[in-house]
């Protein structure tokens, strides 16, 4: 495979932690494609219907990485925004951004949604128990792997800006030509 010019970043997180809000400022920040997969399941139809109790898609992971692959989110240059990590390829990814937000916070942020009471609970159990923080670290190796917090504006902002330096940093080390060429 190719060497790839961009990295590929996961911004993963329960709902309402802040991932979109994120990840638009970072791709217009570095110039990176941002990638909404919850568009993506809906557009290219990875999904086998909708859930009634939860009001979203019951996902196709097989469908749905079929259609990362066609998107050629594997040469990189991407912002994957999605509530899960698992299953996307160790290979395609650079760094994982876990965003991680305090109970009462994220209880105000879903109830603005207008979350039915099942899915608000299960996302605010998900949240405590550290789920996807979780997954994060048994699907990735621990150094790509990063828990930030986004309670305010002011939080969000440092995260992107942080995570915005690690880009320039990692064109440095992979730059053709460079001596960032081998681990």
């Amino acid at each position: 495979m190719a060497m790839r010019t961009s990295p590929n970043i996961i911004i993963t997180g329960t709902p309402g932690v802040g991932k979109t809000t994120h990840a638009e400022e970072l791709a217009e920040r570095t110039g990176l494609r941002h990638i909404l997969v919850n568009q993506v399941v809906k557009d290219r139809e990875c999904h086998e219907g909708w859930d009634e109790e939860y009001l979203s898609w019951i996902v196709d992971e097989d469908k749905l990485l079929d259609a990362l692959e066609e998107e050629n989110v594997k040469a990189g240059g991407c912002i994957v925004d999605w509530h899960g990590c698992e299953m996307f390829p160790e290979s395609w990814i650079d760094l994982v951004v876990v965003l991680r937000v305090d109970s009462s916070t994220l209880y105000d942020r879903l109830t603005a949604r207008k979350y039915p009471e099942a899915k608000l609970q299960e996302n605010l159990d998900s949240e405590i128990m550290e789920v996807l923080l979780q997954e994060a670290r048994d699907s990735y190796d621990a150094q790509i792997v990063v828990e930030l917090t986004s309670n305010t504006a002011d939080e969000m902002e440092s995260n992107v800006d942080r995570i915005e330096a690690w880009v320039r940093q990692w064109k440095l080390d992979h730059a053709v030509g460079g001596d960032g060429g081998g681990q």
